[in-house]
């Protein structure tokens, strides 16, 4: 059996309801594709005895390094860290499955319910849904509280499987001339310490990685 395809998983992770939630999503995701995709949280990476920069930097180099992204826009407001991560993503031609869950209206795009300087990008599919309306329809086949939110989890999974299977089979914007240097300046523009995190050689590993999975 191929490795699996590596999805970095950005979102809010502030709360215990965003922790649960994040790991039981990332845990259907996974076997429900029949572990054709695995999740990398990035509550699971962070050290809360380490700084802020160096928190960024390795939640940076995991969402370069991923072959895929999911990228969670809930809230009245878009996490901002979710939407930085996604920016970085799209730059680098990485393929993105945006999920909202929120049944709120928000921003001021005519297609998405957020601002419109998130919207638009190639290489990006949208999973959106009425989470209220999917525990319900969940409790009313008689199922209790955690075993309907459960059921809903695994309703989303599916959606967000097909997604993935969608944006991992649509052709690369970046051309093969292009690759190495928009990487490189990926690399550099962030300036503190990501360039030492992430070495020349380990960039060279990155894009050969996903050349072979068909990514770019």
């Amino acid at each position: 059996m191929s490795a699996p395809y590596t999805i970095y998983f950005a979102g809010e992770l502030f709360s215990l309801k965003h922790l649960v939630g994040n790991a039981l999503l990332a845990d259907a995701i996974s076997r429900l594709s029949k572990n054709t995709y695995r999740c990398i949280l990035p509550q699971d990476l962070e050290q809360r005895e380490t700084t802020a920069t160096a928190i960024r930097n390795q939640d940076l180099y995991y969402c370069m390094s991923c072959d895929l992204g999911i990228f969670h826009f809930d809230g009245p407001e878009l996490d901002s860290g979710t939407a930085a991560e996604f920016l970085y993503a799209k730059m680098l031609d990485i393929p993105a499955v945006i999920l909202r869950s929120d049944f709120r209206q928000s921003g001021d795009a005519k297609s998405v319910p957020w601002n419109l300087m998130l919207a638009g990008y190639p290489r990006t599919e949208l999973v959106l849904l009425d989470s209220v309306l999917l525990y319900k329809q969940s409790t009313a086949r008689e199922l209790g509280s955690s075993e309907a939110a459960l059921a809903a989890t695994e309703e989303l999974a599916q959606l967000t499987i097909a997604a993935l299977d969608a944006v991992r089979a649509a052709p690369p914007i970046l051309q093969p001339s292009q690759r190495e240097a928009v990487y490189e300046w990926a690399r550099t523009f962030p300036g503190s310490g990501f360039d030492s995190k992430v070495s020349r050689d380990e960039l060279i590993k990155v894009l050969k990685a996903k050349v072979e999975k068909g990514l770019l």
